[in-house]
C-alpha cells in the first residue's frame, strides 16, 4: 500500500469468511482469492483499472451458491473504500468512463456522494440468468454494484451499451465502473476541502 488512504476489513458469518485490505493511491496490484473464479477475475480488473492496490482474501458456501460469497466481499469491500476515502477532502468527487470489450461497450458514473444509489440498466434479456465461467450468474454482476455501492456510499450509474458475449459485458461492466471510481477517487489540484456545498459528503 502507497498512501494513508488504506483501509483493511474482516467479516465473518455463518456463510463465508474472509478480510479485504486496499490501498486508493497505488499502482493496481492485487492479490485476489474468493474461490468464485469469475469474480477473482473482475475483482482483479477492477483493482487494475481504477489502480487501487486490493488484497480479498475470502472462502464460503460457493458449493450451495457463490452468491453469499459474492455479496459479502462486496460489502466489505464497499466499506473498505469508505473508510480510505476519509472526509474526501480535495478529491475530484465525479468520474466517467466508456469501456469497450470486443463487441460489448459499457459507461459508467461515479459520484463519491456519500448518498448511496445504485442505477444499473442495458443488459440484455437472459444475461442475469446466464452461467459465466461455470460458477457465476449474470445477475451477480448487479448485485455485487449494488453491494459495493450502498456500503461505499457512492452514486453510481451503469449502462450496458452494447455487447453479445456475457463474459465481455460483464467484464466491460466492471472495467468501467473502476476507470470512473479511478477519477472520482482521484485528488484534484484545484479543489480546496471538501467539494460540496454542504461541506460534507
Amino acid at each position: 500500500m502507497t498512501s494513508d488512504r488504506i483501509a483493511r476489513r474482516t467479516r465473518s458469518t455463518s456463510e463465508s469468511s474472509g478480510e479485504r485490505e486496499l490501498g486508493l493511491d497505488g499502482t493496481g496490484r492485487s492479490d485476489i482469492s474468493t474461490s468464485v473464479p469469475f469474480f477473482d477475475h473482475m475483482l482483479t480488473a477492477f483493482a487494475k483499472h481504477s489502480l487501487t492496490d486490493l488484497t480479498v482474501k475470502a472462502t464460503g458456501d460457493t458449493h450451495i451458491d457463490v452468491h453469499h460469497t459474492v455479496e459479502d466481499t462486496a460489502i466489505v469491500l464497499g466499506e473498505a473504500i469508505r473508510e480510505a476515502l476519509g472526509d474526501k477532502s480535495g478529491i475530484s468527487r465525479y468520474g466517467d468512463a466508456l469501456v469497450p470489450l470486443d463487441e460489448a461497450l459499457a459507461q459508467a458514473v461515479v459520484d463519491i456522494s456519500g448518498r448511496p444509489y445504485l442505477v444499473h440498466t442495458g443488459e440484455p434479456t437472459g444475461f442475469e440468468m446466464h452461467l459465466i465461467g461455470g460458477h457465476f450468474t449474470g445477475s451477480m454482476v448487479r448485485h455485487a454494484f449494488e453491494a459495493l455501492t450502498f456500503h461505499a456510499g457512492l452514486t453510481v450509474h451503469v449502462r450496458v451499451l452494447g455487447g453479445r458475449d456475457p463474459h465481455h459485458i460483464a467484464e466491460a461492466e466492471f472495467k468501467a465502473l473502476a476507470r470512473a471510481f479511478r477519477q472520482a477517487k482521484s485528488f484534484d489540484a484545484l479543489v480546496q476541502g471538501i467539494p460540496s456545498t454542504k461541506g460534507a459528503l
